[in-house]
This record gives C-alpha cells, structure tokens and sequence, in this order.
C-alpha cells in the first residue's frame, strides 16, 4: 500500500464513497482460498509475491501478485487461507497475469495485512 493519508488508509474512507445497493454488492464476488505456492515476484517494480490460490472445484487455482513483502515471507503463506475477489477481469502486471484480488487492509504503516477466515472452512466458500 501507500504513504499515511491515502484512501485506502484513512479513517474518514466511508465519507468519500458513494452509497451502494446490497444487488451492487452482490456483484462483488468474494471467495475464499487456500495458498497452495508462493514465490518472490523479483521482476516486480514493487516488492512483491506471486501467490497460487486454490478456491476450489468450481474456480480451481488462481494466480495473483501481492505487495505483502513487510509482513509475509512466501513460504510462511502456503496454506494459509485468504479472501479475494473472483470477478474483476485478468490484470496484466509485468510478466505475469493476475487473475484474482487477494485482499487485505493496512496496517498502521500502510502496508498490507492479508484478511481470511479465522476457522478453516471449504474452499471457493462465497463471502455473504
């Protein structure tokens, strides 16, 4: 993430988005996943970690890249169990193409702390 006062890390965030429907929320699709590889992503212009994340039989494995270098080595994240959005389309990021979101919030610093659930439950499981 970035510097202290971006959107992503203020305290006021809510006041600047506009109000949504539960439908257009619905829309998100939000699943849950099991990190089954993690590798650096050395080519990356910010330090990053290409993860492989398994969401189950109907999604299967997805790949992604994430800045979660301050807080997680690669291979202390396999089989941790992350949230991330299913739907936005393929991102191209240098050599390689993201096809999901992992998500997480900032920690005080900005920098990203990877959210899931605190129980295992079974992959691809929808959030709601």
């Amino acid at each position: 993430m970035t510097s202290e006062g971006s959107l992503y890390s203020s305290p006021d965030v809510c006041n600047h988005r506009p109000m949504i429907t539960f439908d257009e929320f619905l829309m998100v699709d939000i699943r849950v996943g099991t990190i089954v590889r993690a590798e650096p992503f050395a080519e990356a212009h910010t330090p990053a970690v290409k993860l492989w994340v398994d969401l189950g039989p109907e999604l299967g494995t997805k790949k992604t890249s994430a800045q979660i270098t301050a807080h997680y080595e690669p291979d202390a994240v396999v089989g941790r169990q992350v949230a991330a959005v299913v739907n936005f389309p393929p991102k191209q990021i240098g050599t390689f193409m993201s096809e999901i979101l992992v998500l997480g919030f900032p920690d005080g610093s900005g920098e990203v702390i990877m959210i899931g659930p605190d129980h295992p439950v079974p992959n691809g499981g929808r959030m709601f």
